[in-house]
């Protein structure tokens, strides 16, 4: 029988790596992502495969990107590796502001959109007080 720790990336120690640089414990974590302690720890040694809601819920707790934890799962495919680290990091961060982690997220999204190596970022689900209103730009008719 093929165990469920055999999946691409090893979710289940990717997860305890974050839950451990977050400082949390097990029931901590559980607890945060409102799931039971035994089945986290289920998830951590390879015996279950949690659905997507799961992730988005164990993602939400460690302060992590969803994405990162899709992509570990096999639920996504892959982009640039490097790129969901960095995502991951920012995020992860807890010396930065919810604001500071999307305007840097913005920013390294504008860079790498600019120089052609990825595609914009849909546009956030919802609306931005941190932006500026568009302007339009209005021809001299003299």
């Amino acid at each position: 029988m093929l165990a469920v720790a055999s999946l691409p990336h090893d979710l289940g120690s990717y997860l305890r790596e974050q839950r451990q640089h977050a400082r949390l414990s097990l029931r901590q974590l559980a607890d945060l992502a409102e799931i039971s302690n035994p089945y986290l720890s289920q998830i951590e040694r390879g015996l279950k495969k949690p659905s997507a809601e799961i992730l988005q819920s164990l993602a939400k707790g460690l302060r992590i990107s969803a994405e990162s934890l899709y992509v570990r799962a096999g639920i996504l495919d892959e982009r640039d590796e490097q790129q969901v680290g960095i995502e991951s990091a920012i995020l992860a961060d807890p010396s930065l502001t919810e604001r500071q982690k999307r305007v840097l997220l913005d920013i390294y999204e504008s860079f790498r959109a600019e120089n052609g190596r990825t595609e914009p970022a849909a546009a956030p689900t919802s609306p931005r007080a941190d932006q500026p209103p568009t302007r339009t730009t209005r021809r001299s008719t003299s």
